[in-house]
């Protein structure tokens, strides 16, 4: 499994997603996925299952240190007042001391930045989280964030082979900060592309595989696939065995000219 390092924090590059996982199935799916050797778990309150992800982590085994467990804070509990009582309700759910990695789940136009960053780098202090991060945040927001002074350590975002994120990423890259992609199959809408088909056929892989061995292939890119099967599992994280070519890569680059995006709700910030 390939791990990337960053400030301090060393992160398995292929994580679980658990998005629209009710908790009893956020339960199977997490343990499942654990036993399957994943290390590196996501979830967030709005998701309403990080009581499931905490059993399913309690109940594995395996010891808290060595797995990377993320959380997100849900952004009508941003303001100062609701911030840190909303995260100490979430780690009572996860059954545990701290997160190691916080984010701020999306932006509101409601709280500035400046209020909602000074609560998480408080919740940090606290011993809340190791790491601190936010999600959703184009470029325009994060010079805002990095302007507080906090010491980020990643923004998590839409990103697959069919949306275009050039500018995004590039920013990252310069700020020294990973692009953790979330939805990175595009919700499946990758599944039957000619171009991901013709590459998967040569490796006896499929659409989904070669999609995320796309993104392990970047510098400072997680991902976090998340699927309600447990049969997914194993395929998923089955994408170290191989790689792709340089040209392969220019060829799934073209795809992003489409610029599909599976997920924009009506309070999302304006895109890059």
């Amino acid at each position: 499994m390939k791990q990337i390092s960053i400030k301090g924090a060393t992160i398995p590059a292929l994580g679980l997603g658990t998005f629209q996982l009710e908790d009893t199935k956020a339960f199977e799916i997490t343990q499942a996925a654990i036993s399957e050797g994943y290390r590196h778990i996501d979830t967030a309150q709005i998701y309403r299952n990080e009581e499931g992800v905490g059993r399913a982590i309690a109940a594995s085994g395996v010891a808290r240190k060595d797995i990377f467990l993320t959380t997100k804070v849900w952004r009508e509990s941003l303001a100062k007042k609701d911030f840190l009582p909303s995260v100490e309700q979430s780690l009572k759910k996860l059954r545990t001391d701290y997160v190691d990695l916080l984010l701020i789940h999306w932006p509101n136009a409601n709280v500035p930045i400046a209020e909602y960053m000074e609560e998480l780098m408080k919740a940090q202090e606290k011993g809340y989280t190791k790491y601190i991060g936010v999600s959703n945040h184009p470029t325009k927001l994060l010079d805002e964030v990095l302007a507080t002074g906090a010491d980020i350590i990643t923004n998590q975002a839409e990103y697959h082979p069919l949306i275009n994120q050039e500018k995004l990423y590039t920013y990252l890259q310069q700020h020294n900060l990973t692009l953790t992609a979330y939805s990175p199959i595009a919700q499946g809408k990758v599944i039957g592309n000619p171009v991901l088909k013709s590459i998967a056929e040569k490796y006896g892989k499929s659409e989904v595989q070669v999609s995320l061995r796309w993104l392990m292939q970047q510098d400072n890119v997680l991902a976090i696939p998340r699927t309600s099967k447990t049969s997914h599992l194993k395929s998923n994280i089955d994408v170290f065995d191989f790689e792709l070519t340089q040209e392969e890569v220019s060829q799934i680059d073209q795809l992003k000219k489409d610029n599909t995006r599976v997920v924009n709700p009506s309070f999302a910030p304006d895109w890059d």
